[in-house]
């Protein structure tokens, strides 16, 4: 079955000079995906706090949101195509906003010191500033039709 593959085929474009781990260490000191670990450790942290019937309630969505914004960047961050980019880029407002909203949900049901509510919503803001910062680095003319139609102009 797997015979016909040909190593030595010269039409293969592999690329020899790409370094994963190289690839992998820029997207994780990336300062946006610094800033997403610290979300995902100040959500685990609240999780972590809640009752029981907020733990199950609240719980998976909020640790959902964080980790999304984090994997949606190392999905971005790998590749050059503008609308994929933006497509993960999008999900990780969407996700962002959504953990922002739940720490007003849990202010309204008391169930953590508004101090604690507040460093998430820092960091989140913080996010904010760097996500800017970031998109407006994509190349637009790195632009690649998928056949839907978004962000293809």
């Amino acid at each position: 079955m797997w015979d016909d593959f040909d190593d030595e085929d010269p039409d293969f474009d592999g690329d020899e000079d790409f370094d994963f781990q190289k690839q992998q260490d820029r997207i994780y000191q990336h300062p946006l995906m610094k800033k997403a670990k610290e979300i995902v450790g100040l959500t685990r942290a609240l999780v972590g706090s809640l009752d029981e019937a907020r733990k199950e309630l609240y719980g998976s969505i909020m640790m959902e949101d964080a980790m999304v914004m984090s994997a949606k960047f190392a999905g971005a961050e790998s590749i050059p195509d503008y609308v994929i980019k933006m497509e993960k880029a999008v999900l990780m407002k969407i996700h962002a906003k959504s953990l922002n909203s739940m720490t007003y949900q849990l202010a309204m049901e008391e169930t953590h010191a508004e101090e604690h509510l507040e460093l998430l919503r820092t960091a989140i803001e913080e996010y904010r500033t760097l996500f800017i910062e970031w998109i407006k680095g994509f190349d637009p003319s790195q632009k690649f039709d998928d056949g839907w139609g978004i962000f293809t102009d």
